[in-house]
């Protein structure tokens, strides 16, 4: 696996050098060489010493194993700042440029409700001692001449939960994070990461338990072409004892919220999603008074977690998807499953273990082609939609989709206001569903070129004889 991301590529590092070692039984002796082993010498890659990235990486591995930097003592979020990592982006957010005309109305200075703006000869100047970004200044400025430079760590939260301490590190208010993982990714030093189990389930794998993976439907595309089929004997390669594939819950998902937004639309009342853990963790912070408004029907996580142990009910589960918030899933909700890990952790699982699923043979298929959309935005709803056309439900169904946890947030402001028009929201706080996940192996783009091949290999049977043939009407569907 080699990223054309730095800061991917050194979490990928530690991630496979923690699974080598946690595979050999080594881990506990051998940790604090990971560092070294990465990055000898005394020459640094990519910071100011060598000192500073083997510290970076010393904080990763604490990340890889499970356990918790003073950023997150008692692991409340499921993202972490490694202190070592950030930068503390040493810029001033708004900055005069050559378009000041030193003009005679200085509205800008008038704008300044904290007396930083001063005019001198060459033009405005704004004193970072006193500016408390605000942003009055550029708005009220004729020529556009303030720039705004906002951190990407800030800029990427949609909910405002990234601030700075007073060394300008950044730090996040737990209280408001709803774990989607977006400045995750947009921070270009990678210093903003997620806590791993990965030590924790290859340990339960060298154990004496039933351990199954439930994988989710953005797979199909992020390991090449390997089929649904190549992936099951892969996870059955590192230790598992059997897969399914997320997209057979997520076909009863989809039945179940069907008949929901069938009984909602007939009683008048708006409704959103409940798949997506961000989205719904959203509403939960943010807009309390929509509590009501959510589906009650639980994720496709949960739903197949409780099918595999109502079929093997001392079994541990492991969900394998791109989403970061999923990791949050399972400690708020009911019978979900034991344990989570990304894509990024698989894919170290694999090189770990010298698995390439490319190699495997097999080929099988749980979940439908509807299921299997829910990776993608707009999937979910059409999953739904196509239920209440095969149940010839005939009342006006509108969906308000939205694409990346910005769009949500302005669809519940709308839904909270009583202006919103459509029966439903599709909420993905990622922009292009679960396939650009913040912990996915692989660029969109090829993503969706890999699975162009693969989905037409899709089950083709309807969503109601998949979820009755596989007996998921005997699974409790809801109590989020």
């Amino acid at each position: 696996m080699r990223y054309d991301n730095d800061a991917k590529q050194m979490k990928f590092e530690v991630l496979l050098r923690v699974a080598q070692l946690a595979y050999a039984g080594d881990l506990e002796e051998k940790s604090d060489s990971i560092p070294y082993d990465i990055i000898p010498g005394r020459v640094a890659r990519f910071r100011c010493c060598v000192y500073r990235e083997r510290e970076i990486l010393r904080e990763r591995v604490i990340l890889a194993r499970g356990k918790h930097l003073p950023t997150n003592p008692d692991g409340s979020g499921t993202v972490t700042v490694l202190p070592a990592a950030c930068e503390g982006c040493p810029i001033n957010r708004f900055t005069v440029t050559a378009n000041c005309q030193r003009c005679m109305a200085k509205k800008c200075v008038a704008a300044c409700p904290f007396g930083a703006i001063t005019v001198t000869g060459s033009g405005a100047y704004i004193d970072p001692a006193k500016c408390k970004e605000c942003g009055r200044c550029a708005a009220a400025c004729p020529y556009n001449a303030i720039s705004d430079t906002m951190r990407p760590c800030l800029r990427s939260c949609p909910v405002d939960a990234i601030t700075m301490d007073e060394n300008k590190q950044a730090s996040i208010k737990y209280e408001r994070c709803i774990g989607c993982g977006a400045c995750t990714m947009d921070c270009p030093f990678g210093a903003i990461s997620d806590t791993s189990s990965i030590v924790e389930v290859i340990e339960q794998l060298k154990g004496k338990k039933q351990v199954y993976a439930m994988f989710a439907p953005a797979i199909e595309g992020q390991f090449g072409t390997a089929t649904v089929g190549m992936l099951k004997a892969a996870l059955k390669k590192l230790g598992f004892d059997d897969s399914f594939e997320v997209a057979l819950g997520a076909d009863a998902v989809a039945q179940h919220e069907a008949h929901e937004l069938k009984e909602a639309i007939q009683t008048g009342r708006k409704m959103t999603t409940s798949c997506c853990p961000a989205f719904f963790t959203m509403i939960k912070k943010h807009f309390p008074k929509l509590i009501p408004n959510i589906s009650s029907t639980v994720s496709p996580m949960t739903a197949t977690a409780r099918y595999v142990k109502y079929l093997h009910p001392h079994a541990l589960t492991v969900f394998i998807g791109p989403c970061i918030a999923k990791k949050q899933e399972i400690q708020h909700v009911k019978d979900s499953a034991d344990y989570v890990l990304t894509f990024e952790e698989l894919a170290a699982m694999f090189k770990a273990q010298n698995v390439d699923p490319m190699e495997m043979a097999d080929d099988v298929q749980d979940g439908s082609v509807y299921g299997k959309g829910f990776a993608q935005s707009g999937g979910v709803s059409g999953a739904v939609m196509e239920v209440l056309d095969e149940e010839g439900f005939e009342m006006p169904v509108t969906c308000r989709k939205c694409m990346g946890a910005k769009e949500c947030k302005k669809a519940l402001i709308a839904m909270n206001a009583g202006k919103m028009p459509e029966n439903i929201i599709e909420g993905m706080a990622c922009p292009g569903g679960c396939l650009d996940g913040p912990a996915a192996v692989d660029t969109l783009q090829k993503v969706v070129k890999n699975r162009s091949k693969l989905l037409p290999k899709a089950d083709k049977r309807t969503i109601t004889e998949n979820v009755l043939e596989h007996g998921f009407d005997k699974i409790k569907m809801d109590d989020l």
